[in-house]
């Protein structure tokens, strides 16, 4: 029952900081410290491989139509708009790429409980909300530069507590970029990148699912899911009404909290 339990409270935190600019990976890690990190054991990277698919495949059914697109793009080799914003896409994932690869080991570490690092992390965080939030001059369309650009704070948003949503619709935005269009390029540009890891933490894993584990999966995979599909479609129009700020000072209280909480208690 416990399992399930932070299965489901897993998934929800997953669901919602996916794309809401407050740190997927810097809540997961504060869910889990609060929790206890030995419930799933081993399995952590399953339950991990799970919630990152159910996101991904939210963002798929909300952007299905630019998914559509970009995918033509790829084999259409003309050049057009779809195959350019492919183009831009690609660009925008080489950063975070590399830093994976490259740095893999060193950021391995970084996840293990580095709960004043999180609240240090979530504190920039809401200080690019904060100043994006105040940005006037933001009616340009996302260029080959702005992508690399983009893809850049995407890489620095590996660290956990950083909002990758947050750090690549801030940039988007003080780059003078539209916001609805800077909340649309900051989702696509992800799921390329969740599959990818997927694909290597499944090729790496040697996953061994039990039947007493699959239930718990499976309702971390549906709250992850739905709760993906809400955020998404709410993030965009808080975006797009300059609503921005909400989460940077949320940002601030949580990682002031975490920084604090963690020093006391050692």
């Amino acid at each position: 029952m416990r399992e399930i339990l932070e299965a489901l409270i897993l998934g929800i935190v997953q669901g919602l900081t996916e794309f809401l600019p407050v740190s997927s990976s810097g809540h997961i890690e504060l869910g889990q410290w609060i929790m206890g990190n030995d419930t799933f054991g081993e399995q952590e990277v399953l339950i991990s491989v799970v919630l990152h698919a159910a996101t991904a495949l939210s963002t798929i059914v909300v952007f299905r139509k630019d998914v559509i697109n970009i995918l033509k793009g790829l084999f259409q080799f003309k050049n057009n708009e779809e195959t350019r914003f492919s183009l831009k896409i690609i660009l925008s994932m080489i950063p975070a790429a590399l830093v994976g690869v490259v740095f893999e080991e060193q950021l391995e570490q970084l996840f293990n409980g580095q709960i004043v690092l999180v609240g240090i992390m979530l504190l920039i965080t809401g200080g690019l909300l904060f100043l994006a939030d105040r940005a006037t001059k933001t009616d340009k369309i996302v260029g080959f530069g702005h992508s690399i650009i983009i893809g850049i704070a995407q890489a620095i948003a590996i660290m956990p507590g950083i909002s990758r949503s947050g750090a690549t619709i801030s940039t988007s935005v003080l780059l003078g970029i539209d916001r609805e269009r800077a909340a649309r390029f900051s989702f696509l540009m992800v799921v390329p990148l969740i599959f990818g890891k997927m694909a290597k933490d499944i090729l790496d894993g040697g996953f061994q699912i039990t039947s007493e584990i699959m239930l718990p999966l499976a309702v971390g995979f549906l709250a992850a899911f739905f709760t993906g599909l809400l955020a998404c479609v709410w993030m965009i129009k808080l975006v797009k009404n300059s609503k921005l700020s909400y989460f940077a000072y949320y940002c601030f209280i949580v990682g002031i909290a975490a920084i604090v909480i963690k020093t006391v208690m050692g």
